[in-house]
């Protein structure tokens, strides 16, 4: 099969304007209640023959119980720029936290990519201790849980193939199973970094994010990125406003940014 050359775009979903500089790095910063908001997004790989979504985001009700400010179901921006979330084939989950999971039901038909040791961790007694079920959202697990049961989700080791042309690599760090995304597309190979690094600033000044499954993990996610990606300028930071304002505007889609 050939390889394939996607269009890419963030599909922001919700915001934290409220978010502080200590929040957003490992053992927090000198400025620590200066604000740095984050952005939530999804992201979707637009090919000739089909399309791949990464991630799922999180619900409105999920947004009302942990004080962040819903925008649009990422459905909703799919509509807006032609495409059926419907007729997605292939759904890769980063990982497993509740900001990546809460919309997995919006592509019935998808093939659900997870790693392994990301699944393991969630659905072991561990994960249940101390401040880890914040992190989650439990109905989520339970629906992952249930797909795999039923087959709907495939546990991936390590490095794979999505489809040609559009690769996933396991990079832990920031959870166990922790995995970017690499994409080929018209302007070389974009890397989506999702919660490898959050904000530019993590990776760009070497300051891992402040929930941290394995620090030199983390360090290691950061020189994967820039391996992965033809150039920095393809780099895609999970949670960055920056993001809006490296890339260009969908016209008349306003939560859509078109990556490459």
């Amino acid at each position: 099969m050939a390889i394939e050359t996607y269009a890419v775009y963030a599909l922001r979903y919700a915001q934290r304007p409220g978010a502080t500089r200590a929040e957003n790095f490992y053992r927090g910063d000198p400025c620590g209640t200066d604000p740095m908001p984050m952005d939530y997004f999804t992201w979707i790989a637009v090919g000739q023959q089909t399309s791949v979504m990464i991630d799922a985001g999180f619900t409105a009700p999920t947004a009302a119980r942990r004080d962040r400010e819903y925008l649009e179901d990422p459905a909703v921006t799919m509509n807006q720029l032609g495409i059926d979330p419907g007729s997605i084939e292939q759904l890769v989950i980063t990982h497993m936290h509740y900001d990546h999971t809460g919309h997995i039901s919006n592509f019935p038909d998808a093939r659900v990519l997870i790693q392994q040791p990301e699944f393991d961790f969630w659905t072991s007694e561990i994960a249940g201790r101390g401040e880890l079920p914040a992190l989650t959202e439990p109905d989520d697990i339970a629906h992952i849980s249930d797909g795999r049961a039923r087959g709907r989700v495939q546990m991936m080791t390590g490095d794979y193939e999505v489809l040609p042309g559009i690769t996933a690599h396991h990079v832990g760090g920031h959870t166990p199973g922790m995995q970017i995304v690499r994409i080929n597309t018209q302007r070389g190979h974009v890397v989506l970094a999702s919660d490898a690094s959050h904000f530019y600033e993590n990776i760009e000044t070497d300051r891992p994010f402040s929930i941290v499954d394995t620090l030199p993990r983390m360090y290691r996610a950061f020189d994967r990125i820039r391996e992965l990606a033809d150039d920095d300028s393809l780099i895609v930071a999970g949670h960055d406003p920056l993001v809006r304002e490296r890339f260009e505007a969908v016209p008349g889609v306003p939560q859509a940014t078109q990556i490459a």
